[in-house]
């Protein structure tokens, strides 16, 4: 069912066996997985409606000064469904590559295997709706129209996807299914403003829960999942300081860092020789009706060798220039450490850059390259406050040096790749790099790693199961958890982590259920 937060007693406490924060496409997942498993779950979403505007306002924050990072409101919707009401529907899965311990990575490593997760981002593709889990286009795609087709070889692999949603509206394609679920129970307009510890801080004995109509009221649970992303997991956890006073599960000074995005952008000018009739610009129809587009990467060996962080490319009709906001030519460049990176990083490119390139052709690359994961890249409290009283948040989005040169480095071996197979030209400006990347800032509503998954509890915030080491009944489920970004886009893993998180929920809340399920699966 749903219901209004207003509607609740004022003070009354609300009882549950599972209490999931957050009404976006991971909490309406766990939700509904765990629907019929003989549990109550009662479900908060902080917008009364979607793309709520008064609930939107409680997103503002700040910047650190000269971050070229969206303003902290932007990319991110409240109301039932979260922001997949304003996702372009793109799906990747993360590369097995993603999840190993690379030498040339710090922090690298996740501690669940790619393997693991491949069953639920199967099953993952159902709630997206994008058709079958299949990203080799050999698979999907009539063959590659040439030259693009000489291209897969041993550095480059050129068969990859991506798939597209619809994109699936969380809110409205699952709206239904919650109003019918007698043992789900969804607060709209319901904001959390604490987690609220036991003595001694071990396990969480209640949710604070506020309306902006001024109603009150508590929620008790032998689980709490907390599925607000990266930015509002982080900002939760900060503020409920009463038995932490560094926040929940942020006694080692880990919350809120490591904070990651994506660097994307148009970049250089491709000719392909003999320009086929077909670009491989353009969305393709699969025989599922899923559309989908052509990408290639650099083959995992290739990157190992090289020592490069993980990126992937398609094939880009080049758009006219336009202004960037103004907080992206203000703070371009100071996001990196150290501070003088910048002169440093375009001394080094200059001495690489090939003769000047040609005029601007019709075709370019769209690259969504991997950043280092740095402490120093975090979320943090500000002193101002919102309507609530809650604190807002302070972004501290950073990347390194050798993020941009690890993006040279990639594009660099297609350009030779290119050449070397007869399949084409492809330059870009070196000099220009960094700021084509970062054009509008890192990748918009990419938001990952600010409670991260590990086993060492002086680097991460949560352990293999999602569960935060330091509180027994508390949870993650989001892309907050993401050691690593990789090169995809979360929403895909995102839920696929849901689903895994929804089966280790039923094992515990339910172990005689999941006992059976699991004997006859």
């Amino acid at each position: 069912m749903i219901d209004g937060a207003h509607r609740v007693p004022r003070g009354t406490t609300l009882a549950a066996d599972l209490c999931i924060v957050g009404g976006g496409p991971a909490g309406i997942t766990l939700a509904l997985s765990l629907s019929g498993k003989g549990l109550s779950v009662l479900l908060l979403e902080a917008g009364e409606r979607p793309k709520d505007a008064k609930a939107q306002a409680l997103y503002a924050g700040e910047l650190a000064p000269g971050r070229p990072h969206a303003p902290p409101h932007l990319h991110r919707l409240r109301g039932l469904g979260g922001t997949s009401a304003g996702w372009d529907g793109r799906c990747v899965p993360l590369d097995a590559i993603d999840f190993e311990v690379r030498p040339h990575v710090p922090h690298s490593g996740w501690p669940i295997s790619h393997e693991g997760l491949l069953p639920y981002y199967a099953r993952a593709h159902a709630w997206v709706e994008a058709g079958r889990f299949d990203y080799d286009a050999r698979n999907v795609l009539p063959p590659a129209p040439a030259p693009l087709s000489r291209l897969e070889g041993d550095v480059l692999r050129s068969h990859l996807l991506e798939r597209y949603s619809g994109p699936t509206d969380f809110g409205r394609r699952y709206q239904r299914r919650l109003e019918l679920a007698s043992d789900v129970r969804v607060l709209c307009g319901a904001h959390c403003t604490a987690v609220r510890l036991e003595p001694g801080g071990r396990n969480v004995r209640a949710l604070d829960v506020a309306t902006l109509g001024g109603n009150r009221f508590h929620v008790s649970a032998r689980v709490v999942v907390l599925a607000t992303g990266a930015l509002e997991t982080a900002r939760l956890l900060l503020n409920s300081d009463d038995v932490v006073p560094q926040g929940v599960g942020n006694q080692l000074d880990v919350v809120g860092r490591y904070y990651q995005s994506h660097l994307a952008g148009q970049v250089g000018t491709l000719a392909l020789r003999g320009m086929p009739a077909h670009v491989p610009a353009d969305d393709e129809l699969a025989p599922d009706g899923t559309a989908c587009r052509r990408r290639f990467a650099l083959d995992p060996a290739q990157q190992r060798r090289h020592g490069l962080l993980n990126a992937a490319a398609r094939v880009q009709r080049r758009e006219q220039p336009t202004a960037r906001p103004a907080w992206v030519r203000q703070a371009l460049g100071l996001a990196r450490e150290p501070i003088d990176a910048a002169s440093r990083l375009a001394a080094r490119l200059r001495q690489q850059t090939p003769a000047s390139p040609p005029p601007r052709a019709g075709l370019g690359l769209h690259v969504q390259a991997e950043q280092q994961p740095l402490a120093s890249s975090r979320v943090q409290l500000s002193e101002q406050t919102d309507a609530l009283g809650m604190r807002r948040l302070k972004l501290d989005w950073r990347y390194c040096l050798a993020d941009i040169l690890s993006v040279a480095r990639t594009l660099d071996l297609v350009a030779q790749e290119l050449g070397r197979t007869g399949a084409g030209r492809f330059t870009y400006e070196r000099d220009q790099l960094e700021e084509d990347l970062l054009a509008h800032g890192p990748a918009p509503g990419h938001h990952i790693g600010t409670a991260r998954m590990g086993r060492d509890v002086r680097t991460s915030v949560v352990d293999p199961d999602c569960r935060l080491h330091l509180v027994g009944n508390l949870y993650v489920a989001g892309s907050a958890v993401f050691p690593t970004c990789g090169q995809a886009d979360p929403t895909l893993t995102v839920l696929a982590l849901t689903l895994r998180l929804a089966d280790r929920l039923t094992r515990r809340l339910q172990p005689r259920r999941a006992a059976t399920e699991e004997l006859f699966a």
